[in-house]
């Protein structure tokens, strides 16, 4: 049952959510049950914690590396992560209620992280709205096995690791051909001072979960959304549950 006093924000909070459902008139009951759904949210958003909006599959096993991503927060001081599929529906069959939640904890969130392993489901509708401007500035993307694909952006070694992989994991290629294309890519690392044998790059991807090992194949739109990230300095790539933990820290 919606909370029956609305928050002080209320008619802020319906400016957004009208603007979402492009002026979409609701019924008194709707607007009822949005406000009770903020009167109850959005005071978490509004304390001295930093709160992170986690996005990504909730499908296993991409879930298990979005509570990698909200645990490690969790262990730093003054933070606040959460997951929408761990907040309450709303229960209005009418309306599009995926646009007004992800739009209110969007909005109201300190910080969005968002985690990628395919270029299916709807992670694709949440890449395109956290790249516009209204969410870009705090927003990160966290892509497994991502990196594109020019020596000079291949400066670190989780970088290294993840075009590895893709060459690495790729059934199309027998043995002598992954082994080549492994040795072009440990000598372009190289040139970036990243030192990284071909034992020392076999023994990171072999390190791999059963659930990592089949590589990512990106669509262009996404490997375009991800360079904007990057060049932004907020895209994170990662290889294994390990590299996924020590970007974590690397967010700001």
């Amino acid at each position: 049952m919606a909370d029956p006093s609305p928050p002080p924000n209320a008619a802020e909070i319906m400016e957004s959510v009208n603007d979402a459902l492009q002026g979409l008139k609701l019924e008194p009951h709707e607007t009822s049950e949005i406000l009770g759904f903020a009167n109850r949210e959005l005071p978490h958003l509004h304390t001295p914690e930093n709160s992170y909006f986690i996005l990504g599959s909730y499908r296993d096993p991409y879930l298990r590396r979005l509570r990698i991503v909200q645990n490690e927060l969790d262990k730093q001081l003054g933070t606040y992560p959460f997951l929408m599929a761990d907040l309450p529906e709303l229960d209005l069959d009418r309306l599009p209620v995926f646009r007004i939640r992800f739009t209110l904890l969007a909005a109201h969130a300190d910080t969005i992280v968002a985690v990628y392993e395919q270029d299916a489901g709807g992670e694709v509708t949440e890449l395109g709205k956290i790249s516009t401007t209204a969410y870009f500035d705090k927003s990160y993307v966290l892509p497994r096995d991502y990196v594109w694909m020019t020596d000079q952006n291949l400066d670190r070694e989780a970088d290294v690791i993840a075009a590895a992989a893709t060459i690495y994991f790729n059934d199309d290629l027998d043995e002598a051909t992954t082994e080549q294309e492994l040795e072009s890519l440990i000598t372009a690392a190289t040139t970036n001072d990243i030192d990284l044998t071909l034992s020392d790059i076999i023994d990171r991807l072999e390190q791999r979960d059963d659930s990592e090992h089949a590589p990512v194949s990106y669509s262009w739109v996404h490997l375009n959304e991800f360079r904007l990230f990057e060049l932004h300095n907020r895209c994170f790539a990662w290889s294994s549950s390990d590299d996924l933990r020590d970007m974590v820290g690397e967010l700001s």
